[in-house]
């Protein structure tokens, strides 16, 4: 497994110079948010994609392609518009973006595009919600067939899918070897999914991306390693014992103002736990 960092956690850098910060630290593997200063729909170049593949592998950077953009697609709603939104054409440009980010992915080589469901709007009923997810998930699991790229399915706190079990339901309607999962070790902890360990023991066939930082029980707040009540060492183990190969990366988002800091305290906590883990 390789340790890396989320760029949504560099949002006041420059694109490059967050990304040799990363390199810099020592992280092997980078979650690269598309956002307005990387990867940008609007401004896409072959050029560009060019020189980040380049980027990555003159410094083997290993990556994932993440969606969670707040204002990318809608400059008031933040992460609007969702695959669950009730108006078609809204949902439509939230798949169009998706099959772009499955583009980028399989320009760059990277391990999957991470998604997730959105909120659920207050008029609307879990399973009316939940079949209009899958039926949009139908185009977008199609074009990552396609295309030979997996999709990471994140559930997170607040979100129409939050839970693993939500997940499960959700594989139920969308089958595919392509449909695999993005798990937030905070997001298992925050929900109470305790022991992490016996998550990741179950969802091992799936898991194909992960996110990390500490959290507290029933509190959606992504904080500093050391400052919630996550117990690490088990959790990193366990990831070992699967032979998970994949990124771990720091999600950080809201550390973008002591972005150097934060990158470099989060490396400094998690590479001699991973290095344990995989001598042991």
């Amino acid at each position: 497994m390789k340790l890396g960092y989320n760029t949504n956690g560099l949002a006041n850098h420059k694109a490059y110079d967050g990304l040799r910060l990363l390199v810099e630290t020592g992280y092997e593997s980078v979650a690269l948010t598309v956002d307005h200063q990387l990867l940008d729909p609007e401004d896409s170049d072959p050029d560009k994609l060019r020189e980040l593949k380049n980027f990555l592998t003159r410094h083997e950077l290993q990556s994932v392609i993440e969606t969670g953009a707040r204002f990318l697609l809608d400059p008031k709603i933040k992460h609007s518009p969702t695959l669950i939104d009730p108006q078609q054409d809204q949902a439509n440009r939230r798949i169009e973006y998706t099959k772009y980010c499955i583009d980028v992915a399989a320009e760059l080589g990277s391990q999957c595009v991470s998604i997730w469901s959105g909120q659920k709007f207050s008029n609307d009923s879990f399973p009316d919600a939940l079949d209009r997810l899958a039926r949009n998930l139908e185009p977008i699991i199609e074009y990552a067939t396609e295309k030979n790229v997996d999709i990471g399915f994140e559930p997170e706190p607040g979100m129409l899918i939050d839970t693993t079990g939500r997940f499960e339901r959700l594989t139920h309607l969308v089958q595919s070897e392509r449909l695999k999962m993005t798990m937030d070790i905070g997001h298992l902890f925050c929900l109470n999914e305790v022991p992490i360990a016996s998550y990741i023991e179950k969802f091992s066939d799936l898991i194909v991306n992960v996110h990390i930082e500490d959290m507290v029980v029933g509190v959606h707040d992504h904080l500093m390693f050391g400052e919630g009540q996550i117990h690490f060492p088990p959790v990193i183990e366990s990831l070992a014992s699967i032979g998970y190969s994949g990124g771990i990366h720091v999600e950080l988002s809201r550390h973008s103002h002591d972005a150097c800091n934060a990158a470099q305290r989060s490396y400094q906590f998690l590479k001699p736990i991973i290095e344990d883990a995989m001598s042991s």
